[in-house]
């Protein structure tokens, strides 16, 4: 059984909305899978479930796609590596964005897979980032997406995000990522906004920043350029930025959203594992589970929040 909430902007039905909820069933199966081992100390073996669930739902979909963002191929795993082809269709060809996952956090809070993400779009326009890179993050929704510089001091972005939202600045709320340095703590504290350790990691963290609805008015800090790419992706379809300085290697490169992402066609589908700020987690019941995912379209524009219930075998 599953209901939905949306809104949606356009056309009322294209052939996009039928892939995007043929997706929202792979990111389901994923985050159950995963949520079997939560609270049981062993993180690895809730992504490797995860993502064996997510294969063996995507060969079923009609679609076929090039994993361009997946699992590192120096990693003990078999499927969903990048550069492997996943998907029943055969044409047009695709790119896969895919994440397990949504950041590194404590191991003790033991939700390291707090979410299960998938983005398609056009071949050709998911930016690819080095293995295992890391990047600065922000990011923001529509209502200030013109108004920030991650190049800019920290307090200038900040001031400039309560004047586009009409806030004080003690009433401003930054996501920061749980890897990033302390001084980004102390200069947000210092500029008089308030901080919080977004419990959904990287992806659910920077898409919180989207809602009008959400407390988080941006997210700061350091996080994985994959997980960055992913939510750059969803973004997009919610008319919000992310900005990056990507480090590898000794390389420093400014990116945004659309280097980020060069397509106008994108599909988006996250299911939590672990409650968030952007989702309630996984939930047993007697005889059956209970999901919840967020769902983008970009063309036309839509969002859906879909609350399923899975009956148990």
């Amino acid at each position: 059984m599953t209901t939905q909430e949306w809104r949606t902007t356009g056309a009322s039905q294209r052939p996009d909305h039928a892939l995007a909820l043929e997706l929202v069933q792979v990111t389901e199966a994923a985050a159950i899978a995963a949520a079997r081992w939560v609270g049981r100390g062993q993180p690895n073996s809730g992504k490797a479930a995860a993502t064996a669930a997510m294969h063996d739902h995507l060969m079923s979909v009609p679609m076929r796609g090039v994993v361009v963002i997946g699992e590192d191929k120096k990693n003990d795993t078999s499927v969903l590596r990048t550069g492997d082809e996943a998907g029943l269709g055969d044409t047009p060809l695709y790119d896969l964005g895919i994440r397990v996952g949504g950041g590194a956090l404590p191991p003790l809070k033991d939700v390291s897979n707090s979410l299960v993400a998938i983005v398609v779009a056009e071949r050709g326009s998911l930016y690819a980032p080095p293995p295992s890179a890391v990047a600065e993050m922000l990011a923001v929704g529509p209502d200030c997406a013109d108004v920030v510089d991650i190049a800019r001091p920290v307090a200038e972005n900040l001031r400039a995000v309560a004047a586009a939202k009409g806030m004080r600045m003690s009433d401003v709320e930054v996501a920061v990522l749980n890897r990033s340095r302390q001084s980004l703590v102390n200069e947000i504290r210092g500029a008089g906004a308030r901080v919080r350790v977004p419990q959904g990691g990287e992806i659910a963290g920077a898409i919180a920043a989207a809602p009008s609805e959400s407390s988080v008015d941006l997210l700061l800090g350091t996080g994985g350029a994959a997980e960055a790419i992913i939510a750059a992706a969803a973004l997009s379809c919610l008319g919000g930025s992310l900005q990056v300085r990507l480090w590898s290697e000794g390389f420093d490169e400014v990116l945004r959203t659309d280097d980020l992402v060069r397509s106008n066609r994108l599909l988006f589908s996250g299911t939590a594992v672990t409650t968030s700020e952007l989702l309630r987690g996984v939930r047993y019941h007697a005889g059956h589970t209970t999901t919840q995912s967020m769902v983008l379209c970009s063309t036309p524009e839509t969002a859906w929040t879909v609350t399923s219930e899975h009956r148990l075998p």
